[in-house]
């Protein structure tokens, strides 16, 4: 009689070619990890806050359980929802900030209501002031952002700091045109969420999306922002601050930090061909395909490698890409882009401006012109193969 082990290994056989990994222990029945799935080893403990923090994550707000009174969403499923809560979205935020190339200083004109610029208001706000959106910062730079999955979240805030560093290289000492480097928050640590990589710890991004998404206050976040640097009205926001409690924020962040990275797919020898071209023509120089994770108090995310393809760091993307500044980053730096569940896209780049994953690649520039410029080069079928791959992630 075959072990669970075993009788895992030749399911994997039967359906993907596996890789170190696919399988996890004893215990483990389903081989592949799929959209919404949590990562493999949680506590009965853990899954149950991840099946609460699921909750949370669906739940549609309201002006009378803390939304607004300027918002872009109702929940975090409404933008984060495809192919299922914790995926990508179709809509496009409207952010702002104001550089200085001169003294290269970003201003993130939080006093202005950025950086995050709310499409929508409450009834309440727009009978008070007759306005149904955020009012964009006169003079400032405008920048648009497609909505990113958030799976595999988890795993790329538990890469030790010294990992990602050691893959910088900011003044190109090895002439290879890639000159990476780190973001950092105002209090010096390494920056890793957001396109620009301007939070340092995925906890920080959970909760200041519920702020700056749905205007919920939270005992991370525990003030709501300004109206084009003005006051709130009174009455127009009804529910006391914060309005969610700690325990719900901890459900949310656990929900998110358990969400794991789907498995990439395994389609043979063409789309091996188009992994290894992935590579030869410089695309892994930046979009490294795999990460490890450092010790973690989470036994399920402790010392995990998997299918990353990013090195987190800021790239200079030239002047076609440029938009806005944010912490250390200029207005042409942007941070390597996961390429996690990167089959499930429909539109790309950090503002969606490609529909095609051919029209993405076209469009890199600076520190990427080199491997743009390869892939361009490529036959057709060549071409053919390397796209069959990036469809596999």
């Amino acid at each position: 009689m075959r072990t669970t082990v075993q009788l895992g290994l030749a399911l994997c056989v039967g359906l993907v070619a596996c890789r170190p990994g696919d399988v996890a222990g004893t215990d483990a029945a389903p081989i592949m990890l799929a959209p919404g799935d949590p990562v493999w080893g949680l506590t009965g403990a853990q899954r149950n806050l991840f099946g609460r923090g699921r909750l949370v994550f669906n739940r549609e707000f309201t002006p009378e359980t803390g939304l607004g009174p300027l918002f872009n969403s109702t929940s975090c499923a409404e933008c984060h929802e495809a192919p299922l809560a914790g995926g990508r979205g179709d809509e496009i935020e409207v952010h702002a900030t104001a550089y200085d190339p001169a003294g290269d200083v970003c201003d993130d004109l939080a006093g202005q209501g950025g950086p995050v610029i709310q499409q929508q208001a409450t009834p309440a706000l727009q009978a008070a002031l007759g306005i149904t959106q955020e009012p964009f910062p006169p003079g400032a730079a405008r920048a648009f952002r497609a909505t990113p999955t958030v799976f595999g979240r988890g795993l790329l805030d538990a890469v030790p700091e010294a990992e990602i560093l050691s893959r910088a290289d900011p003044d190109d000492r090895d002439g290879d045109g890639i000159s990476g480097r780190p973001n950092r928050t105002a209090d010096g640590r390494v920056g890793r969420f957001g396109r620009k990589a301007n939070f340092a710890t995925l906890r920080e991004f959970n909760a200041g999306a519920f702020l700056a998404e749905q205007g919920i206050t939270n005992p991370e976040q525990p003030a709501e922002g300004t109206i084009g640097g003005a006051a709130i009205p009174p009455g127009v926001d009804p529910v006391a601050d914060p309005e969610i409690d700690q325990a719900t924020l901890d459900q949310a962040d656990a929900f998110v930090r358990f969400l794991a990275a789907p498995s990439p797919l395994r389609g043979g020898d063409n789309e091996r061909h188009g992994s290894d071209l992935f590579s030869q023509i410089g695309c892994a120089a930046c979009h490294v395909p795999t990460l490890r994770t450092g010790p973690s108090p989470i036994a399920a995310l402790s010392n995990k490698q998997f299918a990353a393809y990013s090195d987190l760091l800021l790239h200079d993307m030239g002047p076609d890409l440029a938009d806005i500044c944010l912490g250390l980053a200029t207005p042409a730096e942007f941070r390597t882009e996961p390429l996690i569940a990167l089959r499930f896209a429909t539109h790309f780049l950090h503002d969606g401006r490609a529909t095609t994953l051919d029209q993405a690649l076209a469009q890199h520039g600076g520190e990427a012109a080199g491997a743009r410029d390869r892939f361009k080069a490529l036959s057709p079928a060549d071409s053919a193969a390397l796209i069959m791959f990036l469809k596999s992630l």
